[in-house]
């Protein structure tokens, strides 16, 4: 999950691919699939699709992934005009710029931030014939018919990242620059650190906070605070990624990356990353949308998949050329065993810094536990204080 905390607002610009104005269909026909959806069901008879994102498309990193997977949409439904918005805050901000997309003809939005979940449902509330789907975030209470959230699984890859980081280094140091203390950061952090120790006893992740999503000269005084205390892999959670692999890359230590494919920033020293494949899901939710499904289906809900309950939009990337055979087949037995019914990077026991037991043996705790995780595991150095 992404984004818990305000960022300073920023101008957003509306940037529109035009990629085909609807055809004219039927009032009962979806534009683009010809299935009978109900005339009146949210999501149906517009003729454009819109995205929003809290930064720009070419960070390297979370936003990039989501520019990214719209166009897939276009791709798939080329009847319909695709709407993209970069750098809107997390604000009534998002509100105006999704009022403009359904003026444009937009009713279906992906609001793509954490923090966009206040807008999203104040425009799910005044249009009923909207369906707004945001990501990461999840609604308490009741779940009106034309809003949902959906997210992937995002510490399960970074396990099995943390096994082809436990494999490379020779200080045992793991850095981890991240954002903000938010159970899915926290919970990344921890799964890094577990898949690291089932390869290598000694391994620690030391993690520092740049409070911040994306800032440049914030990351790269963490990341230059990790090299300097000896890590010779760094890793992150944040939006922008490309500051904290440059330093890597520059300082000779390895990386993981996040969110998107940032392979070609570190030829030599790139490992693996865990990145975002949303065009199969994002398709998924446009099609149940467009039938006049949305109401009352999985995604009318706080939507999560992982690799237990599906097609987790959360992947590794393609290896770097110093993992070997070895570790690659060990991370394919480990990811096999994710899916089954014992399978977790949290399975018990697991405890905290201090030593207090928070899985029991044995235990393996459910998705909805882990989303909440508020504390580091033994082996993580740091503080959840900033």
């Amino acid at each position: 999950m992404h984004k818990g905390t305000p960022r300073v607002a920023i101008a957003a610009v509306l940037a529109v691919a035009a990629l085909g104005l609807a055809a004219c269909t039927p009032a009962e026909e979806s534009p683009t699939t010809g299935t009978s959806g109900a005339a009146d069901a949210p999501g149906v008879g517009g003729t454009a699709i819109g995205f929003i994102t809290v930064g720009p498309k070419d960070d390297y990193g979370y936003n990039q992934a989501v520019i990214e997977a719209s166009a897939v949409i276009g791709e798939e439904f080329p009847d319909l005009e695709i709407l993209t918005a970069e750098n809107v805050p997390e604000d009534d901000s998002a509100v105006a710029t999704m009022e403009q997309m359904i003026d444009r003809g937009a009713k279906i939005l992906f609001a793509t931030s954490y923090g966009h979940l206040d807008a999203a449902q104040k425009v799910a509330a005044s249009h009923p014939d909207v369906v707004v789907v945001q990501q990461g975030n999840t609604i308490t209470g009741d779940i009106g018919g034309n809003i949902g959230t959906y997210f992937g699984t995002v510490y399960e890859p970074m396990y099995l990242a943390g096994i082809a980081a436990g494999e490379a280094t020779e200080t045992n140091k793991l850095g981890y620059v991240y954002a903000f203390p938010i159970p899915q950061t926290i919970g990344n952090i921890n799964a890094f650190e577990l898949g690291a120790l089932s390869v290598n006893p000694d391994a620690q992740v030391i993690a520092v906070s740049t409070s911040s999503w994306c800032d440049p000269a914030a990351q790269r005084e963490a990341a230059q605070s990790l090299l300097s205390q000896g890590a010779d892999v760094l890793t992150q959670h944040q939006d922008c990624t490309k500051t904290v692999i440059d330093a890597a890359e520059s300082a000779g230590a390895y990386t993981v990356g996040y969110h998107a494919d940032a392979s070609e920033l570190a030829p030599e020293g790139w490992l693996t990353g865990a990145v975002w494949n949303w065009g199969p899901l994002y398709t998924q939710i446009v099609e149940t949308i467009l039938a006049g499904d949305f109401t009352g289906s999985e995604f009318n809900a706080n939507y999560r998949v992982g690799y237990k309950t599906g097609d987790n939009p959360f992947v590794l990337a393609d290896y770097g050329p110093k993992v070997s055979e070895e570790t690659k087949a060990l991370i394919a037995e480990k990811q096999e065993w994710l899916g089954t019914e014992g399978g977790s990077p949290f399975v018990g026991p697991v405890t905290a810094q201090d030593g207090t037991v928070k899985v029991e043996e044995g235990v393996v705790p459910t998705y909805e536990e882990i989303d909440v995780i508020d504390y580091f595991v033994t082996g993580v150095i740091g503080n959840l204080a900033g």
